[in-house]
């Protein structure tokens, strides 16, 4: 094993697309390290410059104390493992899984030895003469799990390994995953884009924004303390409420508007103190909300109109009408009109409402239509400077 470390390294494409840029990270030995972020991000070109699929434009690439840039990606002792499985479908499982093994020019009885050992450790022993295309979506992937481990690389490179797979699938692989992890120790790098597959996987996750690191750390850290508001938009299912609001100064001390909703500023958030008669962005998690049973709860509270709900069973998801200019992170409207526009942006010039989700217990009394009187804990806030985007402490 070896960790892999990333100084300055940089993809520029023939065409001058800027596919990475600078991107600095370090990842220990025996580390699981997610890379997450939206599509063309460059979490993918910078796992493929680490395993020397893509040659890196800038910087060094380090495998242990080894610089690789030059390095072909045969000779740098690491395995991959692909959405797409990658299994050659005329073989055997037992003959992908030990495919590598033999290119290496091992004898056969060890191969075999090895292949099944790792097999049962899979779970997929009873397999190992049947073909791919017999095989389910998660059979598949422990197969190319297995093609990878049977090989005991430094690493492990995996790119979006789970995302062909249905939802049980999915939940039932990332523990999978992360239980083999905990066995073998092996460092491990993961790109996805899903942020549930980060928060639950990783020792540590990275959120790429445009070829670019905003913010790496402990997956709780990140969702409870993001950096900017493309971290808090994007850490989080549902997602972050995210509305414009004021920061005025009240009977008690500053509030923060929000239409015609008031909450109080915890005194401790001195940061604020800056902003007062300003602009601000107000993030609140959907499940910070509390049902008020008997509508009290001065600089606390909003009183909003339930648009609909979602039963889910152990939650229930209410949707209501804030009225507050909505706002979201220039590259994401960027993403959805396929223009290239920067900075924070209503999402229309005459839209000043904000749909907001609250996460609330299923025996809530909530249904379309009506209104409903919500408590927010004010040290639960989040604020975010509108025009550098950036958190205010």
């Amino acid at each position: 094993m070896a960790s892999i470390t990333l100084d300055g390294v940089s993809k520029v494409f023939p065409d001058g697309t800027k596919a990475v840029w600078d991107m600095h990270l370090h990842v220990d030995d025996g580390e699981f390290v997610i890379l997450v972020g939206p599509s063309g991000s460059g979490k993918s070109t910078a796992l493929r410059m680490i395993a020397g699929l893509e040659d890196a434009t800038g910087g060094e690439i380090r495998i242990g104390d080894r610089v690789v840039n030059d390095v072909e990606p045969k000779d740098r002792d690491l395995a991959m493992v692909f959405q797409s499985y990658a299994l050659y479908p005329h073989m055997t499982v037992e003959r992908n899984m030990g495919f590598a093994l033999k290119m290496q020019g091992l004898p056969s009885a060890q191969i075999a030895e090895r292949v099944h050992e790792v097999a049962g450790l899979l779970g997929v022993s009873d397999l190992l003469h049947r073909r791919p295309r017999a095989l389910s979506g998660g059979q598949r992937q422990r197969v190319a799990l297995g093609r990878a481990i049977v090989r005991k690389p430094q690493a492990f490179l995996m790119d979006e390994p789970l995302s062909n797979l249905d939802a049980k699938l999915r939940v039932e692989m990332r523990t999978y995953i992360g239980r083999l992890h905990q066995e073998l120790g092996t460092t491990t790098v993961y790109v996805t884009h899903d942020q549930v597959e980060a928060m639950t996987m990783g020792d540590r996750v990275a959120v790429m924004r445009a070829g670019r690191i905003v913010q790496a750390g402990a997956p709780q850290n990140l969702y409870d303390h993001p950096s900017d508001l493309f971290v808090a938009g994007f850490m989080g299912s549902p997602a972050m409420n995210l509305a414009r609001g004021r920061i005025e100064r009240g009977a008690d001390g500053l509030e923060a508007v929000l239409g015609h909703q008031r909450l109080r500023v915890p005194p401790q958030r001195t940061g604020l103190a800056a902003y007062e008669d300003r602009d601000v962005v107000v993030g609140i998690r959907p499940e910070v909300f509390e049902v008020s049973m008997n509508g009290a709860g001065a600089g606390r509270q909003l009183v909003l109109p339930v648009l609909l709900t979602e039963a889910l069973g152990s939650d229930l998801l209410v949707h209501l009408d804030l009225d507050a200019p909505p706002v979201i992170t220039g590259d994401m409207l960027a993403i959805a009109r396929e223009l290239p526009t920067h900075g924070l942006q209503t999402t229309s010039e005459a839209d000043t409402h904000t749909r907001i989700t609250a996460r609330i217990p299923p025996g809530a009394n909530a249904r379309a239509g009506d209104t409903l009187s919500l408590l927010v804990d004010p040290n639960r806030l989040h604020f975010f400077d509108p025009e550098t985007e950036l958190a205010i402490a």
